[in-house]
């Protein structure tokens, strides 16, 4: 991947391991508040991670910028693009909208939205988040918003039929104080947030999190407020040529978890479909041909 397709906090993440100490003092520093901590001026981002400034002008030639103002202006520009609403995701890019057919240009723009993502992802990290999806001591809670609580459902219908005591969070917020009574230490979340990121999923995040909740988190290059939160953070690609963003990156690491916490739970997964599938018969809501 080109470093003209990574986020300033993918770059950060790609360079802790070569930083140094102060030096990661301060990305930690930077992601805690991504990206509006790296607004204001050099001197002040020292200041509120206690490093000097010297510490903050070798970090930033270490990601790969010219100096602090290309840095900044970056940052600039990924806040934008974190704000977008429909109207104006189209307005960008209706302008230069290619000759070719649409479904080519969507599927084009999809195929390097996944190709962008699956390079960003740590498979050891997915096989965590699968592990910690299928520990049938934990309950998992599962939590979308306007528009990706159809992702949280999809998730869920899923994950009913592989283990018990999974709980689908409805989106609606004067209901969750219902769900977070019985959340104990080690539970579960599953949280989507993808751009324009939802006050009330952070809200609920935090709550989780305060009870000793484990998050994890699926969002967008961007990354949601929960991030600062979550012990696992997936972030897809979402760009496509349209007034709205793409969940196909987000749909297909989903259909990955589910099929890898349903290999991990197999044996009680199998008892659990067998007995689904019998009362299906008993209710006759399929059709049969045999």
């Amino acid at each position: 991947m080109s470093n003209s397709d990574l986020t300033i906090s993918d770059r950060i993440q790609r360079k802790l391991d070569e930083l140094t100490r102060a030096e990661r003092q301060l990305a930690h520093s930077i992601l805690e508040n991504y990206p509006a901590s790296g607004l204001g001026p050099l001197t002040a981002l020292a200041k509120g991670a206690n490093v000097s400034a010297p510490t903050v002008a070798r970090m930033v030639q270490k990601l790969g910028y010219k100096g602090y103002p290309e840095f900044q202006a970056e940052l600039r520009e990924e806040l934008k693009a974190k704000a977008k609403n429909p109207i104006a995701k189209h307005d960008a890019w209706a302008v230069g909208a290619p000759s070719g057919h649409m479904l080519n240009c969507f599927t084009d723009a999809v195929i390097e939205n996944i190709r962008q993502t699956l390079g960003q992802i740590d498979p050891d990290q997915f096989d965590t988040a699968c592990e910690m999806v299928a520990e049938p001591r934990s309950r998992i809670y599962i939590v979308g918003g306007r528009i990706t609580h159809t992702l949280a459902e999809y998730l869920f219908l899923h994950m009913q039929v592989i283990r018990p005591e999974v709980v689908h969070i409805q989106s609606t917020s004067n209901g969750w104080p219902h769900y977070l009574l019985d959340v104990k230490e080690g539970d579960v979340f599953v949280i989507f947030d993808l751009r324009r990121y939802e006050n009330n999923t952070l809200k609920l995040a935090e709550m989780a999190h305060k009870k000793g909740a484990k998050l994890i988190l699926f969002t967008d290059q961007w990354r949601s407020p929960v991030n600062r939160l979550s012990d696992i953070t997936f972030s897809g690609r979402i760009v496509v040529p349209s007034a709205w963003d793409s969940n196909v990156t987000s749909l297909l690491l989903i259909e990955s978890m589910i099929s890898t916490v349903q290999n991990l739970c197999w044996g009680d997964t199998k008892d659990r479909a067998e007995a689904l599938e019998d009362m299906f018969d008993q209710t006759m809501l399929f059709r049969k041909f045999t």
